[in-house]
Formats: C-alpha cells, structure tokens, sequence
C-alpha cells in the first residue's frame, strides 16, 4: 500500500482513501448491509414472543460437563424455531409445552452463544406474562393460560 498523503491540502485525499478502504472490514459491511437484522430470527428486535414447542437439555461443551435446560421456541412474529436458554435452578419446572414465552438475546461476545452453551444465543426472561426469576425465587404463582 502506498504512503500516506501528509502535505497542507491532504486532507481530502486522506479522506477519499479512508472511504475506499473501509469496505475491507467486515464489521462495516455488516452494519452497512444490514445483514444481522436480515439472518437474526429476532429481526433486529432486543426480545421476542414466542410458543414453547419442547424442553430440550443440552451437553455442555468442553472441559465442563453436565445438561443445560433449555427450551425449542417458535417465535409469534414470524414462526422462526430456536432454541432459548433456562437460566437459574429449577427454571425447567415453570415452564411447560405451549407456554408463551418472552425471550431476549444472552449478550455473548458479539451476539453469538455464551459461555459452554454451543449454538444458543437467547434466554428466556418471562413465562405467561410473569418474571421467570420471581416464578423462581417463590415470590409469585404461575398464572393460568
């Protein structure tokens, strides 16, 4: 690559150079194109309903060992399949098939899946309208739906 410009009247050069180049990155191109809100299921949405189709435990990866609980959504907006997260103890108990569920990103390093859950990139927050965490701690009842 060339040297450069550094002279008085660079700065329009040292401009056009910048913008020519930028496209060699990749963070840019996917904000430009917008390619996350095109292949997220959450369509660029911080949470989503969605239906409870399965409770499914997951291996856990590499040195660690044990079953994370997790559950098979199909999101209400756009009838995408994914696989949400269960956090906390005894999480599994509140949540049954045909709940309706809000679930929201994990907030791993870059959108993908966080710590040792391979290919689970949300979790699931509220159960029929209720905190799932509050359900959890005993401070309320599961409603009815």
């Amino acid at each position: 690559m060339a040297k450069k410009p550094n002279g008085y009247f660079a700065g329009k050069k040292l401009m056009l150079r910048r913008q020519k180049y930028r496209y060699n990155d990749d963070r840019f191109i996917k904000r430009i194109y917008k390619i996350k809100e095109k292949v997220d299921p959450l369509e660029g949405a911080p949470q989503a309903r969605g239906i409870v189709l399965q409770k499914i435990e997951i291996e856990a990866r590499q040195p660690c060992s044990g079953l994370r609980k997790a559950v098979k959504v199909q999101l209400i907006k756009n009838k995408r399949m994914i696989t949400a997260f269960l956090p906390g103890d005894r999480a599994t108990k509140f949540v049954n098939e045909h709940d309706e569920v809000l679930v929201e990103c994990i907030g791993g390093k870059q959108g993908r899946a966080m710590g040792d859950i391979p290919g689970v990139r949300w979790k699931v927050i509220k159960v029929n309208d209720q905190s799932l965490e509050a359900l959890r701690r005993g401070k309320i009842q599961k409603a009815r739906k």
